[in-house]
């Protein structure tokens, strides 16, 4: 059910649209502290969808967005579920989105 959910809220995460994204990002941003580790299913879908374009935007609102998302996540979930998406993204980032993530990881 919850894959479901996501599946269909993941593409606003990375919408075209700016103003679409962030309230998406900021929707996340409040349902990460509710849901907390019931995340973990969909956990590997999420991390990609909040990262990519959004942690190296030029808009600042969405880039402040994102990395209030990525703070939640930390807050809120077990590290060990972030550990292995935040590696994987890391590696293939670049600019600020490469350090911000490391930055998390360390």
């Amino acid at each position: 059910m919850l894959s479901q959910i996501f599946d269909a809220f993941k593409p606003r995460l990375h919408d075209s649209n700016s103003k679409v994204n962030q309230v998406a990002l900021e929707t996340m941003h409040r349902m990460v502290p509710l849901l907390r580790d019931n995340l973990s299913p969909v956990i590997n879908i999420l991390i990609p969808a909040i990262v990519d374009n959004n942690l190296n935007s030029k808009n600042p609102a969405i880039y402040a967005a994102a990395t209030n998302v990525i703070q939640a996540l930390c807050q809120h979930l077990d590290n060990s579920l972030l550990l292995q998406p935040f590696c994987t993204k890391a590696q293939f980032l670049n600019g600020k989105a490469k350090q911000d993530l490391t930055e998390k990881l360390a």
